[in-house]
C-alpha cells in the first residue's frame, strides 16, 4: 500500500516536469513572435513566473527527502520540443499556440489544485500554501489567454488577409 506522502512526492515531481515543459513552450514561442507584441509580452511575463514555479515545486521535494525526476523532467521537455516543432510547420502557429498554451494552463491548474488537496491530507501545511502561491498565477494566464484568444484570431486573420505575416 502506497502511502498519501508518497504520492504527494511522486505529483510534485509531475509538476516539476510539467513546468520544465511549460518553460521550454514558452521559449519556444516568445523566441518565433513578432508582430504580437502584447502576447509576446504576457508570454515572457509568464515565463519568468515558470521559472519561480520550478524552484518552488522543487523546494518542495527536496524539502520531503525527494529529488526531482530526470525522466520526468526530461520526457517533458521532449514533449515541448515536439509540440513546438510541430508548430512551426503550420501556418496558423500563433492561434493554435494561444489555444494550445490555454489548454495547457488549465492543466496546470488541476494539477495545483489537487495537489493543494493532497498537502492538505498530508499536513504537509508549506507545500500547500507553495501550491496556493502559484495557482492564482496559472490562473492569472488562463484567464489572460481566454480573454485575449479573440483578439489573436482577429489579428491573425487580418494579417493573412492583407498579405502581412501573420503566422508569428
Amino acid at each position: 500500500m502506497t502511502e498519501p506522502a508518497e504520492h504527494l512526492l511522486d505529483w510534485l515531481r509531475d509538476a516539476h516536469a510539467m513546468e520544465q515543459q511549460a518553460e521550454q513552450m514558452l521559449r519556444a514561442q516568445s523566441g518565433r513572435l513578432e508582430n504580437y507584441p502584447e502576447l509576446k509580452a504576457r508570454i515572457d511575463q509568464h515565463l519568468e513566473e515558470t521559472l519561480g514555479q520550478q524552484k518552488i515545486v522543487q523546494e518542495c521535494i527536496e524539502r520531503l527527502g525527494g529529488s526531482t525526476s530526470i525522466m520526468k523532467d526530461l520526457t517533458a521537455k521532449m514533449m515541448a520540443f515536439g509540440q513546438a516543432a510541430g508548430g512551426m510547420t503550420q501556418t496558423d502557429e500563433v492561434v493554435k499556440g494561444a489555444i494550445m498554451s490555454y489548454v495547457f494552463e488549465n492543466l496546470e491548474i488541476a494539477s495545483y489544485t489537487s495537489l493543494i488537496a493532497a498537502a492538505e491530507r498530508c499536513g504537509d501545511a508549506q507545500t500547500k500554501a507553495a501550491c496556493e502561491r502559484i495557482l492564482p498565477q496559472e490562473q492569472a494566464m488562463a484567464q489572460w489567454l481566454l480573454e485575449h484568444i479573440p483578439s489573436i484570431s482577429t489579428q491573425y486573420l487580418e494579417r493573412s488577409a492583407t498579405g502581412q505575416q501573420a503566422k508569428k
